[in-house]
């Protein structure tokens, strides 16, 4: 499948200029990955429309968003804020979608997406412009987890690997073939991306960092952006999988799992399942 339209899927906590944290406190907003959204969408003249649906704050996520794409000079910025899914079915909302260049997904939980969401009009004229549009589709934590066919539901860290233990689910189903977790390092979820390509073998899982993500294009093809790392599970060359034979609440078995561990700049094709990293000498300015 060829898709016209670009994804970013973040890992969640990308710098936004305007954390009191200390560690968020060194203004990298404008050299970090929602720079990157501006200038795939077309730079500070953009359309951005925000879509908080699945936060549980929304008022303080549209605070924050509005805050951090003025910092980068954006001002045509607009909010769906769907909060019941009649709302999907808003006129003034569909029109938005059908103008943005660039929607960004908050985080939250990547359920309400797909149940306020999801079989839609408005899903549906997001599928169709990224399909045929120069659109932009970014998303943050579950915003990043809902854009995949299969989607990461839920599950405990602390019991990945027993079989059951991961929920899945559909999601958006505007990347078929990934399967893809957020906050993948800092909450440990590794046995929980692995539980779920043991249970579809034929797709790649994709974890994310936090303040990291992946620009899509073409469906095909990605690139790394961002202060962290991604980790990749290709179970393509699996040797034993025994998710389908096991009970719920069983420890599961895999071997030869391909695993890369990828960082900014970093490139990898879907396709052919293959990686292209920088050389050892490159530098960022």
């Amino acid at each position: 499948m060829i898709a016209k339209g670009t994804l970013i899927p973040i890992g969640g906590h990308e710098d936004k200029g305007i954390e009191k944290s200390e560690i968020y406190t060194l203004e990298f907003v404008k050299d970090g990955i929602l720079s990157r959204v501006v200038k795939e969408s077309g730079g500070e003249n953009a359309k951005i429309v925000v879509i908080p649906t699945a936060s549980s704050i929304p008022d303080e996520v549209i605070d924050n968003y509005l805050k951090a794409f003025k910092k980068l000079k954006c001002n045509d910025l607009h909010i769906v804020d769907i909060r019941k899914r009649e709302a999907s079915e808003n006129p003034e909302y569909i029109e938005l979608i059908k103008t943005a260049d660039c929607i960004m997904f908050s985080g939250g939980d990547q359920s309400k997406i797909t149940s306020k969401i999801g079989g839609t009009l408005i899903h549906k004229i997001l599928k169709e412009r990224y399909q045929y549009d120069d659109i932009v589709i970014a998303g943050t934590s579950a915003g990043a987890m809902c854009m995949s066919e299969e989607m990461i539901k839920g599950g405990s860290s602390s019991v990945s690997l027993f079989k059951g233990a991961v929920g899945m689910g559909k999601g958006m189903g505007f990347i078929p073939n990934l399967i893809i977790d957020s906050h993948f390092i800092q909450r440990g979820r590794f046995g929980r991306l692995a539980e779920a390509v043991a249970k579809f073998p034929k797709l790649i899982g994709v974890g994310l960092s936090e303040d990291t993500g992946i620009v899509i294009k073409n469906c095909n093809e990605f690139e790394v952006i961002g202060s962290g790392m991604i980790i990749l599970f290709d179970p393509n060359k699996l040797v034993h999988n025994n998710f389908e034979i096991l009970e719920e609440g069983t420890p599961m078995t895999l071997t030869n799992l391909t695993t890369h561990v990828l960082a900014n700049g970093d490139k990898f094709n879907i396709e052919k399942r293959a990686v292209k990293v920088l050389p050892m000498d490159a530098t960022f300015c």
